[in-house]
């Protein structure tokens, strides 16, 4: 079967998170269970670098507009096809959705020209795809152009992150240039607003999002975000698989990639790399206490309300604390105000680059997961392997893949906490510096996050599945 993965990023040389992280592995996986896979992508600067044309040009309309996509290729590290849809108007930019200032103001323009470039990329693809494998809201008009163009296609689409919809005001509307009974409550239409998740979710033949408990949430819990009737009206279509994680990606015996490399089996290079960040950020060496980390988004959603007012506590003892995520400009500022009152203790590190991301997993000794909520939560999976232990709120993704360690059978890998509150996270903190005071205690634990694997053949079989299913209905 031809299936084309269609997203809006990939890692590691255009991506703000999990999704890039899925995009870079996924769709090799498919392919070896005997697929032929291509991959979607818009035209960043940082991945047309080193592609080639494919002389394959085409004019998208917007509104009242006409921009022109022009196909680029390009192979993964994997060997997998990446096909990128260029338009330097719409993606030559210093961000994927945004820069300094905030969310760019043509956000609906531009992946309402990358969904349109798809679907015409789709229709003229040798051998045609049978399925479009479609990632969030900024594939989500896809669906609809399937529909309307009665094309012989199949739309699986994975819901990632359901805070973040492609909600845009009505009057985008008309540059998705659909005919209007399609801006209605069995369309776009959601309270007024155009709303590309919401429609995606009514006329996509399957949907799947990445966890278990997450499905549970969304379907009946506030985490639907406005969408849970929605969602429960296609429950039977609705499918969760657990994302993996690529052991060649995330690898502390590459010594490309960080100071120092180590292993389960030889672990001492640890103690080097912690020297090392410590070093490169300008922070105290040599703490008796743990260094924590905390790398993500800057966002409501993964909790920097509830590690914020822990700071002095935190590091009033021995600790050191790297924080590192890049987004909310009021997040962005406090903790800058916070580094500048720790000096030699915090450091945060305005910046997503994932080999910085390996650098600081490699040097911590745990990795703070506070989130409110969260859907599958893909980087205290890849510190584990580099024997960092999660400190992590039992939510959605974090309850299903973390297990708690057990002092008394030493089994476990992470340290969990239940309440969604400030004081137990400081609990699970303490928690951890009373196991880092016992060497013998914490090296079992690191020990047993290191050998804990989440394999992507298991998420690819599951997949497969879900692409035989629907490619199977008329």
């Amino acid at each position: 079967m031809t299936i084309l993965f269609a997203a809006g990023e990939v890692a590691p040389l255009a991506s703000t998170g999990g999704l890039g992280d899925v995009m870079a592995s996924l769709p090799g996986y498919v392919g070896k269970l005997g697929h032929e896979v291509a991959v979607a992508l818009p035209g960043y600067p940082a991945l047309l670098q080193g592609a080639e044309p494919l002389g394959v040009e085409f004019d998208i309309p917007i509104g009242t507009e006409s921009f022109q996509a022009t196909v680029f290729e390009r192979l993964s590290p994997d060997g997998t096809q990446w096909l990128l849809i260029q338009n330097d108007a719409l993606f030559a930019r210093s961000g994927l959705y945004q820069d300094a200032a905030g969310p760019y103001a043509d956000n609906a323009a531009r992946f309402f020209f990358f969904s349109k470039a798809v679907v015409e990329l789709a229709r003229r693809l040798d051998p045609a795809p049978r399925v479009l494998h479609l990632h969030d809201w900024h594939t989500a008009l896809v669906p609809l152009l399937v529909r309307e163009q009665k094309l012989p296609l199949k739309t699986l689409l994975t819901l990632h992150n359901l805070q973040h919809q492609g909600s845009f005001w009505a009057l985008d509307f008309p540059l998705t240039n659909l005919p209007s009974h399609w801006f209605s409550e069995t369309g776009l239409e959601f309270y007024g607003q155009l709303n590309l998740l919401k429609g995606a979710i009514l006329h996509s033949d399957a949907l799947s999002t990445v966890s278990s408990l997450y499905r549970q949430n969304i379907l009946h819990t506030d985490e639907g975000c406005g969408l849970q009737s929605l969602l429960r009206h296609r429950q039977s279509e609705l499918f969760a698989v657990p994302n993996g994680v690529d052991p060649s990606l995330w690898d502390p015996s590459d010594s490309a990639e960080i100071s120092t490399p180590f292993s389960a089996e030889n672990p001492d290079g640890k103690n080097a790399c912690r020297f090392a960040l410590l070093a490169s950020l300008g922070l105290d060496p040599s703490p008796q206490a743990p260094v924590f980390a905390m790398i993500g988004r800057l966002a409501d959603q993964k909790g920097f309300d509830r590690l914020l007012p822990l700071l002095p506590r935190l590091l009033a003892t021995d600790s050191r604390l790297i924080i590192v995520g890049d987004g909310d400009a009021t997040l962005r500022r406090d903790l800058l105000v916070a580094a500048r009152q720790h000096p030699g203790k915090l450091a945060f590190c305005n910046r997503w680059e994932p080999s910085f991301c390996k650098q600081v997993m490699a040097g911590s000794d745990a990795i703070v997961v506070p989130s409110h909520s969260e859907p599958s939560g893909l980087t205290p999976l890849h510190a584990l392997r580099y024997g960092t232990i999660p400190i992590a709120h039992a939510t959605g993704g974090l309850l299903e893949n973390l297990a708690d360690y057990d002092p008394s059978t030493r089994k476990g890998h992470a340290l969990m906490y239940w309440a969604d509150s400030s004081a137990a996270l400081w609990d699970c903190i303490q928690r951890a510096g009373q196991l880092f005071a016992s060497p013998s205690e914490w090296s079992t634990l690191m020990q047993s996050a290191m050998r804990a694997r989440f394999p992507w053949e298991a998420a690819a079989a599951r997949y497969d599945a879900i692409y035989r299913r629907i490619a199977s209905h008329a």
